[in-house]
């Protein structure tokens, strides 16, 4: 089957972008309204772009009506929002905060999370996160009804739960992040394994490490 997308609508894009692109980690999004209050929405269109400088990149669409998300309006104001984590043990809060409650509604609180101060920035992380991660506004693209924002990250806060011995890496038994699939399918990371890459070199790639004298010799 070959489809032209070009040809088709975008709710069907979307439909199979999304069926087929996956798992999508999700960021549950944290900032600041205008009056004070905490905002939080998850956001699937979400990703590690770069380690130096270590940035990420949110996707996220407007309203149905075309109005812009709190989000949004809110990053653009403050140049700030934190990256929350998320995993099983609050799974539930998560999809509590994708109701689209009114700006002066502190989210985290009604879905039972706890907002705690952040290090660098005004924006409220969540404790219960495994994990956060502390973003500024590096740039923001803007395209017809989607807003690209890349973040730098200044800053991170995680569970010593869920580092390993060495606290150098993750630990796959307690570090469990969960992702979005399709529609309201969610999938998480409790079944993971190790794939290393062959010492042994294949012969293509031996000739593209090997020196030109020596490659034209043979």
């Amino acid at each position: 089957m070959d489809i032209d997308f070009t040809a088709i609508s975008s709710a069907d894009r979307y439909r199979l972008l999304t069926n087929f692109i996956g798992p999508r980690p999700i960021a549950l999004v944290g900032t600041r309204s205008p009056a004070g209050h905490d905002n939080a929405a998850p956001m699937s269109f979400f990703n590690v772009f770069s380690h130096e400088p270590p940035l990420v990149v949110l996707g996220i669409q407007t309203r149905g009506n075309g109005d812009e998300k709190d989000t949004v309006a809110n990053i653009r104001r403050t140049g700030e929002f934190v990256v929350n984590m998320v995993d099983m043990s609050i799974a539930d809060a998560m999809i509590v905060c994708s109701v689209n409650f009114a700006s002066d509604v502190d989210e985290p609180a009604f879905a039972g999370l706890t907002a705690v101060p952040c290090d660098q920035i005004e924006v409220a992380r969540i404790a219960e996160s495994p994990c956060s991660f502390e973003c500024r506004v590096e740039r923001i693209l803007d395209y017809d009804r989607r807003v690209l924002i890349v973040g730098e990250v200044v800053h991170m806060h995680v569970h010593d739960r869920c580092l390993d011995a060495e606290r150098r890496y993750v630990n796959p038994e307690t570090y469990q992040p969960i992702a979005r699939l399709h529609a309201d399918n969610y999938i998480t990371s409790d079944r993971q394994f190790e794939l290393k890459k062959p010492e042994a070199l294949l012969p293509y790639e031996a000739a593209q490490v090997m020196p030109k004298s020596e490659r034209a010799a043979g």
